[in-house]
């Protein structure tokens, strides 16, 4: 519930503190008063966008804080605790706007965005215009009045949640299946390259097998003639050979370890000498018997080497890095040919979605269909006391959602009227006159303002257009609302402003070419004086004055 609210250099307010209390406030005053600027001001703590021209001339900033109890509102205490800006039973809103047009907004003390004050200011009080007749002929704001109403919120939030993973899925699909053609183009060059590399099939090490092998083929003459010579010199050579060299040696050193047993080492290490000679000539020869000098081999090998480094120049990459460059391309292949596969799976979830969101829809649609007939007869109903005796009100539920699905669901939600005997029903902004217009808008905000949770409502002369009986009725209609939500109407009409459990009085004060707004409660003296007025002008009779202490005794 609002409880009051301070007003610093706003406007042509230069200070104004009111408390407000339970029940239904009447609001009224002069013509041209500003008895609106206290909405427009709490605006402004509710997150309305902020200008430098707010700012009473001459001063350098206004300043709005407003003070709200939570006891009975609880979903505002969780948004609090949410955001972690709780501060006990109570909640103030502050907002200051400088004469540059900067702006600062504050909850609990705690600076915040303004869209934060705009989140807990839709929790806290809702406020209906006086232009909220002209809002009712749109279609998304008839569904937002028939689901308030409905009060099914859950229902709401799980079919936003499913349409946005649903649209986010129909996305990925429409972008795979739009690059369908350029991984076909691509898997037609991956699969000819992979064909090429397959057709070589080059071993993980291959490359430097095949190099070794064709550099000891290339030179395989060279091998056997110098491996030969060696041969000779170690022990083939008839003139002279190193083995036979270190035999004769390695006789003289026995002999002379025989006189000196000094040598005897040094004969043991020339038959170490003379062993490995052996053993290395024994080696050599052995490896000329297996050397293969096919001309048709090496030939081979030069055709594959070819081979290999064309292909490596066509993927620039070493003849090394072929190998793991065919893998890498098979992995690649393998991948793009699993692409209709992926876009069959996308799409079979994609079809699951659609049918869950069909399936929310459906029961945002029986919801929907359960409580617009409900409002149906009480919107009747209500007609027929605003004078609209032969009227008649329907609200058209037609569920689209196979071709027009939405966060909302998939209903098209029209609001039907007949208001004169034997007229068929038809859409609203065809058929209600200015007047009755605002007389089933108004109905219709009184009777869902009682589903919607929000503890505290603003009228702001929505009566424009009503007089006489069908006033009265209408202030009866806003006093039993405020019987159990707090109410504040800023009217005109005596018959609406003498059914309000207490009154509030707007005036304009000029002292040398400044002007200043007030706002005060009145007593029951000054309600009277004040439903005079509203009554009979700036002519106030006993008449008058009887007329509007009976309007208040009937309240």
């Amino acid at each position: 519930m609002l409880a009051d609210i301070t007003i610093q250099n706003f406007a042509i307010v230069k200070s104004l503190e009111l408390e407000f209390s339970k029940g239904m406030t009447a609001i009224t005053g002069e013509t041209g008063a500003g008895k609106s600027i206290s909405i427009d001001a709490l605006g402004l703590c509710l997150g309305d966008r902020a200008d430098a021209n707010m700012v009473r001339p001459g001063e350098k900033r206004a300043e709005i804080s407003t003070s709200f109890t939570l006891e009975q509102n609880s979903a505002a205490r969780r948004w609090l605790q949410d955001n972690e800006l709780e501060d006990g039973d109570d909640c103030i809103l502050r907002r200051v706007i400088t004469k540059e047009g900067r702006s600062r907004a504050y909850i609990n003390g705690n600076p915040v965005p303004a869209s934060q004050q705009k989140a807990l200011g839709q929790l806290l009080i809702n406020i209906h215009g006086q232009h909220a007749h002209q809002r009712l002929l749109r279609p998304e704001h008839q569904i937002t009045l028939l689901d308030q109403y409905a009060g099914h919120q859950s229902l709401l939030d799980k079919m936003a949640t499913r349409y946005q993973r649903w649209r986010r899925t129909k996305n990925e699909l429409k972008a795979l299946v739009k690059k369908k053609d350029d991984i076909e183009a691509q898997q037609q060059l991956l699969e000819y390259q992979v064909g090429e590399l397959n057709e070589l099939a080059l071993g993980e090490d291959e490359y430097q097998q095949i190099e070794e092998e064709h550099k000891r083929l290339s030179n395989s003459g060279d091998i056997a003639m110098t491996s030969q010579a060696v041969v000779d010199l170690l022990c083939d050579s008839e003139e002279s050979n190193t083995l036979g060299l270190l035999t004769a040696a390695q006789q003289r050193l026995n002999e002379l370890a025989t006189l000196d047993n000094h040598f005897f080492p040094l004969a043991e290490m020339l038959e170490e000498a003379r062993i490995q000679t052996q053993e290395t000539s024994q080696e050599i020869s052995r490896y000329l018997d297996q050397l293969d000098m096919d001309p048709q081999r090496l030939q081979y090998l030069d055709d594959r080497m070819g081979t290999i480094m064309s292909l490596s120049r066509k993927h620039h990459v070493q003849p090394e890095a072929l190998y793991s460059t065919h893998q890498q391309l098979i992995k690649e292949l393998e991948k793009l040919a699993h692409n209709d596969e992926a876009i069959e799976q996308l799409q079979a979830e994609v079809d699951k979605q659609f049918a869950d969101c069909l399936d929310t829809a459906e029961k945002l649609s029986k919801s929907r269909y359960r409580y617009a007939k409900e409002l149906n007869k009480r919107i009747t109903e209500s007609m027929h006391q605003l004078s609209m005796e032969h009227g008649s009100f329907e609200i058209q539920v037609e569920n689209k959602a196979e071709t027009h699905l939405s966060p909302l669901g998939g209903d098209a939600i029209t609001f039907l009227v007949s208001t004169n005997p034997g007229q068929p029903l038809q859409p609203l902004a065809k058929v209600a006159s200015g007047g009755e217009l605002s007389r089933i808008s108004l109905a219709i905000q009184v009777i869902t303002a009682q589903k919607v949770e929000t503890p505290s409502l603003i009228f702001d002369e929505v009566d424009v257009g009503i007089s006489g009986p069908t006033a009265a009725i209408v202030g009866q209609l806003l006093r039993q609302l405020g019987e159990s939500t707090q109410v504040m109407c800023v009217t005109h009409l005596p018959q609406v402003a003498g059914c309000g459990h207490q009154q509030m009085f707007v005036a304009k004060d000029t002292d040398q070419g400044s002007t200043t707004t007030r706002m005060y409660p009145l007593d029951y003296t000054a309600r009277i004086n004040e439903l005079a007025r509203l009554l009979g002008g700036s002519e106030i009779t006993e008449r008058t004055l009887a007329n509007a202490e009976d309007l208040l005794i009937a309240a």
